[in-house]
């Protein structure tokens, strides 16, 4: 269970395609104080740490998991957002985020607007999620309120802070993105397509 708040960035150094897998290594201040099996938000994906050397950790993502996030687009020198699992007692300062991404979404506005930045993405509605304003979104890990909410995209605005500390100073037109929309609204959602 993760929060959806930024710990750490994180370097791709390294990715091996092994049959349907893929061997992930990333550099990360964090490194140091990970260890074998714990697990660990990249982009919003979790994922369980499976080696450590030096500065670098590894993790492995399955073919499952490729299918349904951005992981098949990353490339060595990418930049990903980190968040280690939230501890038992802490503040939840963002939202519920299980760290299981529903579907990939694509950027359509990026842009800045006088001291903060403004973002559109576009999905795929046909599988069934959806977004309402003021209601949760998860993009690459990072917890968001929605902004605007139409039928098949939504906008959320950020904070300088977040796009100095986020991998969103990254994005621009076309970036494919980490979707994890709002557990509750999931839930009532499927609730609401049975009757």
């Amino acid at each position: 269970m993760f929060t959806g708040i930024i710990e750490s960035l994180g370097v791709i150094q390294e990715i091996k395609k092994d049959k349907d897998n893929l061997h992930i290594s990333i550099s990360s201040s964090i490194t140091d104080e990970l260890k074998i099996d714990q697990s660990v938000a990249h982009n919003g994906i979790c994922m369980t740490v499976v080696s450590i050397k030096d500065s670098i950790y590894t993790v492995t993502a399955i073919g499952e998991t490729i299918k349904k996030t951005n992981l098949a687009y990353l490339k060595v020198g990418d930049i990903v957002n980190l968040e280690r699992a939230m501890k038992l007692g802490d503040r939840l300062d963002g939202h519920i985020v299980q760290g299981h991404v529903d579907q990939v979404g694509t950027c359509i506005v990026a842009k800045e607007t006088n001291g903060s930045w403004y973002y559109t993405f576009e999905y795929d509605e046909t599988i069934g999620n959806i977004t309402i304003e003021k209601g949760s979104i998860t993009v690459n890990g990072v917890s968001l309120t929605v902004i605007d909410s139409r039928k098949n995209e939504f906008s959320v605005a950020i904070i300088p802070y977040t796009y100095e500390h986020t991998n969103f100073k990254t994005f621009e037109v076309g970036t494919k993105v980490n979707l994890e929309f709002d557990l509750i609204g999931k839930y009532i959602s499927k609730l609401y397509s049975q009757k």
